[in-house]
């Protein structure tokens, strides 16, 4: 049911990114519906964007009159940040607009000289600003900076000549004069002289045909970067006799399709004994902030499936750990056919607290993966193979042909040290080789 409305001044609302979904924090526009000069009412689709390789239609808050669109399709835009101006009235200003306003809604008390009250179109070309350290403003400022839509950190971006960094009211009146050049920058950190640099070599990349990354690979591409440079990766290697489970799996396939209508694959069984272990050494379902270790209270399963393009998605099985394994299989199916048919929605894919690849999907005998942020570590699952092997039986030992997989774990060694990853890795292979072969499906 739409919000009641209420009363509400006339003016410029601006229009944020709004929040997506969990751990998100940029999303790229595809698309505008609306137009300078068109006309739009609450909750009418404003644009779509692309949130971690899903795309969304984002509605429009309040009804008015569309002034501006600060950013065009392919823009990638922040959380938060204000990427349109709707002209609205005390008709059309809702409750929504009021949940929404900028950081800078403060009580509105002194006029700005007439000769600092122009404004400028968006820079073609965005300045770089430096944050201010000083985050305190006077009221004058403050009233001054709601006058003319100036939002908290617009006025950290600008530059300063009071004492001890302080904001003057000159420095905010030839700011505005300037055309607010720091408008729409992101702020960038004091460079780090410890910091490493990526040395400036030139290689030589030779010739051929050039392939256009697409809207999903560059954002794979950007998250998978970020993954290495932020995370200490260590890999650890298992290998598991699956003998028993795929022997368990080839008998009651059938008649598990027969009874519950769902395909039975390896990936049910599979996720069913990682949330096990996952119960087990709950430090595995962590995340890192900063100094600290956010460690999960929900067990949700991300699965890395390929889409036709080539591309990788990772859709979210929830609460992994209180499913049985009829609910693991009719989740995973479904989930792999909207994969496939690119109809995963942002709720299928957030959430996630650990992460398994099935790189012996594609015939791979091993893998090493790269953590799904921010997660702390993510789980690779070779090829089942038929392998002469050792045994032990009560006769001694002999050669018997089983059904083999390696398993390997990447983990984050800021959070997780040797001890704790190569015995949650080694607990999920445990499962899997003492697998009930009695089991009643």
């Amino acid at each position: 049911m739409k919000e009641n409305k209420i009363p509400a001044y006339a003016g410029n609302y601006e229009f944020k990114m709004p929040k997506l979904g969990e751990s998100i924090t940029e999303a790229a526009i595809i698309t505008w519906f609306k137009n300078v000069g068109d006309t739009i009412e609450e909750d009418e689709m404003f644009l779509e964007v692309a949130t971690d390789k899903v795309d969304s239609e984002v509605p429009s808050t309040v009804s008015g009159i569309v002034e501006e669109l600060l950013y065009k399709s392919n823009d990638v835009i922040k959380i938060g940040e204000v990427i349109a101006i709707i002209k609205t009235d005390s008709r059309t200003s809702t409750s929504k607009s009021k949940k929404n306003v900028t950081s800078s809604v403060v009580e509105k008390s002194q006029k700005v000289k007439p000769e600092a009250q122009k404004t400028t179109k968006r820079p073609k070309q965005l300045a770089v600003a430096s944050q201010n350290n000083n985050t305190f403003f006077s009221p004058l400022i403050i009233s001054i900076a709601k006058e003319q839509h100036i939002s908290f950190e617009e006025l950290a971006r600008i530059p300063v000549t009071g004492k001890k960094g302080r904001l003057r009211k000159s420095d905010l009146f030839q700011y505005i004069k300037d055309g607010r050049p720091y408008k729409f920058v992101q702020t960038i950190a004091s460079q780090d002289p410890t910091a490493y640099r990526i040395p400036q070599l030139k290689f030589d990349l030779g010739k051929g045909k050039i392939v256009e990354m697409d809207r999903m690979r560059k954002m794979i591409a950007d998250h998978m970067v970020y993954s290495k440079h932020t995370s200490p990766h260590v890999t650890a290697y298992v290998e598991a006799d699956l003998t028993d489970l795929v022997n368990w799996r080839n008998i009651n396939k059938t008649a598990f399709q027969e009874k519950y209508g769902e395909k039975l694959t390896f990936t049910p069984l599979f996720v069913e004994a990682v949330a096990k272990a996952v119960k087990d050494f709950p430090m595995i379902n962590a995340s890192v902030d900063g100094d600290k270790i956010i460690v999960k209270s929900a067990i949700n399963i991300g699965m890395a499936t390929a889409l036709p393009s080539g591309n990788l998605i990772v859709p979210v099985v929830k609460n992994a750990d209180k499913k049985n394994l009829k609910q693991l299989a009719i989740e995973i199916n479904t989930l792999v056919s909207k994969a496939r048919e690119n109809k995963l929605s942002g709720d299928d894919i957030k959430g996630g607290t650990f992460t398994i690849s099935n790189v012996g999907t594609f015939g791979s005998l091993m893998g090493t993966p790269i953590i799904n942020q921010p997660e702390v570590a993510i789980l690779a699952m070779g090829i089942i193979k038929k392998r002469p092997e050792v045994i032990t039986i009560e006769k001694g030992d002999e050669i018997a042909i089983r059904s083999m997989m390696y398993l390997s774990l990447s983990f984050d060694h800021r959070a997780v040290d040797g001890h704790l990853g190569g015995s949650f890795l080694r607990r999920v292979a445990d499962y899997l080789e003492q697998f009930d072969i009695n089991r009643k499906i």
